[in-house]
């Protein structure tokens, strides 16, 4: 049975890979299922062996992550509160993760996906990839990448971004500060991945933990009541007939 979600360890790094390479890692109920399996088990690990580091999180295929599965959200009653809890819980556990996280973004990283990217303490990506933040281009309101996205380039320029909508190349992305490099090609990407994380595991994995926990506590990344009101905000909007039309005029 394949897994949507991935994980691998090479000691001190292990890869969390999205793996619905056929729907471009398309943020379904059972991909989100998998992928807190998967950050539950390295939980686990880091907390009794403690010999996880990093983490790299990733996509399978020509994406990073295309965003909410818009077919299950339409198409399954309860569906789109379901999904957004998952996704909503799942970013305050990678941001509570005792390792440091890396995205990976080897492709398009659309809505959810780009905030997956921005949950992540760093993330790298190439100069053609896709990245951004389109939902009120399709009636939706991004409150479960909001707050993650203020806490990463601050709210001026996450206001003008999330109202403005629309896709932006990596290399926008990097000058935005949505990611923190940008190499040319894709082709480049895992080499400078494999670097950052390398260099970040020759770190004391003590002091990488603490450090995370306070700046964790000082940019109030642990908030879970508003990751929840998130999940609800956007579920909301979801309901209404606006937001349904454009859904539907998108998948055609």
């Amino acid at each position: 049975m394949h897994e949507p979600a991935t994980l691998t360890i090479t000691a001190p790094i292990a890869t969390l890979t999205l793996s619905r390479p056929e729907a471009r890692n398309a943020l379904s109920i059972d991909l989100l299922q998998a992928m807190h399996a998967r950050i539950d088990e390295l939980t686990h690990r880091i907390a009794f062996s403690s010999d996880v580091h990093v983490v790299i999180l990733t996509g399978a295929g020509k994406s990073f992550c295309a965003g909410m599965d818009l077919k299950q959200v339409l198409d399954t009653p309860g569906a789109p509160l379901q999904l957004l809890t998952l996704l909503s819980t799942f970013t305050v556990k990678l941001r509570m993760l005792g390792a440091v996280t890396i995205a990976a973004v080897n492709g398009a990283a659309i809505g959810g996906g780009c905030g997956l990217a921005t949950v992540c303490d760093l993330a790298i990506t190439h100069a053609d990839s896709k990245m951004g933040f389109p939902e009120v281009d399709l009636g939706v309101c991004p409150a479960v990448v909001a707050p993650w996205l203020v806490r990463k380039i601050g709210a001026g320029r996450a206001r003008a971004i999330l109202l403005r909508g629309g896709l932006m190349s990596g290399r926008e992305a990097l000058a935005a500060g949505i990611v923190n490099e940008c190499v040319e090609t894709l082709d480049e990407l895992d080499t400078a991945v494999q670097r950052l994380a390398t260099r970040l595991a020759v770190g004391g994995p003590n002091a990488l933990r603490a450090t995370k926990v306070l700046l964790n506590e000082l940019d109030g990344s642990l908030d879970a009541a508003m990751a929840n009101r998130g999940a609800e905000i956007s579920a909301g909007v979801l309901a209404t007939p606006e937001a349904q039309a454009m859904l539907r005029a998108k998948l055609g």
